[in-house]
């Protein structure tokens, strides 16, 4: 028998791989599904959980379940007969936990179900025919849970912007909901998503179904919730860790560095005074963002604003003459901001007031970088004659601060590192400055600023933004 199973075996890969005179191979592929529902249960908590409750409710349907983690919960959960357990934390002697997804799942179509959820007989069988019924983009099905029902949001990805923003949506044009839901989609949308099982399972859907343009369709009929024991203090200072924790890695892997609520509230998810900036050293004025296609994080823009208020405020305190230069200057004549593609700020100063400010006469002094009170960092540049300050020792993002002199009513420096726009200029552009707005605040700029910089970068540099490398 084990010879003839053999033998078996090896003609049937022998036909998945034979090829006709046609030149097409006969199809071997698994079936698309079976008719159905299969439940999977993946936002729950190790320490404390319904999950042998919730698990044992759709069980006795009879609908497939599927407990998915990471990996066996602890302390051990008794799952009930025929519940099986999808362990996701690939381990060297088992293949990868989702490579054939159709080998744990065998339906149509899934339900993510959360944590203490009870079932509706027909409720799931409802929502997958609202599914298949739905016209136009129409990829996932959402029933609440519990008696308070969802709240249906606009969800808006800005790629190049990296950010997330919703927004209350219209009937029948959710992009995502607020508040606790089953959600049901097809099989083979669940696992054809790059990241289908992350948590918090429902932002993560919702996020990859608005980058595909997926619509949601909100059921009205609702899910009863289990009662449950209130949750302990420490269980909830635990799951509202795990939760941020949670969060910010899907942000990460989903490349969102902000969410902008639907009430106006932010979520951060970038670089900040204790990290790392969010890109690494430039090559060739081009940033490794806008090789992806991408704009400076906006992270990395709240930081410039911040360094550039900090900065421009203190050279004010101490009598510095400064003013906006470069593309700082352009984008504060184009935007009243920071170009949204720039990586840092360039203020010129006279050469003559740098004794006046005690940071920079602190490093002039030293030679070595100096922190302020605020945690920004001082030094000068280890490429020339001109002074850097950074947000902080960790984050490198920064201002660039050049000494000018004059010299027969022209304004020149020491260092000039090749850039189209490092030239000289007449000194009658800063007789006098003129305040402009930019970064949130407003800074000293050259009058006739358009001048200024159709002299640094040539006719038309107002009207036409190119990025700094224009051939990328």
């Amino acid at each position: 028998a084990a010879l003839a199973g053999a033998i078996g075996l090896n003609l049937l890969l022998l036909y998945c791989t034979w090829r006709g005179p046609g030149g097409s191979p006969p199809s071997c592929r698994p079936p698309r599904g079976v008719p159905g529902v299969t439940v999977l249960l993946r936002d729950f908590e190790d320490f404390e959980n319904d999950l042998t409750g919730t698990a044992r409710s759709f069980a006795s349907l009879p609908v497939p379940v599927l407990v998915v983690a990471e990996t066996a919960p602890y302390p051990p959960v008794p799952l009930p007969a025929g519940v099986n357990l999808l362990l996701l934390r690939p381990a060297a002697d088992r293949p990868p936990p989702l490579a054939r997804p159709e080998l744990h799942v065998r339906t149509r179509h899934v339900a993510l179900v959360p944590d203490g959820t009870r079932p509706v007989p027909g409720l799931l069988e409802r929502m997958r025919d609202a599914l298949e019924e739905g016209a136009g983009d129409t990829r996932l099905v959402a029933a609440p849970v519990g008696s308070v029902p969802l709240r249906c949001l606009e969800l808006r990805l800005e790629a190049r912007a990296w950010t997330a923003r919703y927004g209350p949506g219209a009937p029948g044009l959710c992009r995502a909901v607020e508040g606790t839901a089953v959600l049901l989609l097809r099989t083979r949308d669940l696992f054809a998503l790059p990241f289908p099982l992350t948590r918090p399972v429902p932002t993560a859907l919702f996020v990859q179904a608005a980058f595909r343009g997926w619509g949601l369709r909100v059921m009205p009929a609702a899910f009863p919730a289990a009662r449950r024991p209130p949750v302990s203090p420490h269980g909830r200072w635990k799951a509202e860790n795990l939760a941020e924790t949670r969060r910010h890695r899907l942000m990460r892997d989903l490349g969102i560095k902000r969410e902008v609520l639907a009430d106006g509230r932010e979520r951060w998810y970038g670089c900040s005074k204790e990290t790392a900036r969010c890109f690494g050293t430039v090559h060739a004025r081009t940033p490794q963002y806008l090789l992806a296609g991408r704009w400076t994080p906006p992270c990395c823009l709240r930081a410039l604003r911040e360094t550039a208020r900090h900065v421009t405020g203190a050279l004010e305190a101490a009598g510095v003459r400064y003013w906006l230069e470069g593309g700082s200057l352009l984008g504060a004549v184009r935007l009243g901001d920071i170009i949204p593609w720039d990586y840092d700020v360039d203020l010129g100063i006279y050469r003559e007031d740098v004794g006046k400010c005690r940071w920079l006469a602190a490093v002039a002094a030293a030679g070595e970088p100096v922190e302020d009170a605020e945690g920004f960092l001082w030094e000068k540049a280890a490429e020339g004659d001109f002074y850097r300050v950074h947000y902080s020792r960790s984050n490198r993002l920064h201002v660039d601060l050049w000494p000018f002199y004059p010299r027969g009513g022209v304004m020149t420096k020491d260092t000039w590192l090749g850039h189209p726009q490092d030239v000289e200029f007449p000194e009658s552009f800063l007789r006098p400055r003129v305040p402009m707005p930019f970064a949130g605040f407003t800074a000293m700029a050259p009058n006739n600023a358009r001048a200024f910089l159709e002299l640094k970068f040539g006719p038309g540099a107002v009207e036409n933004p190119e990025y700094p490398n224009p051939a990328v």
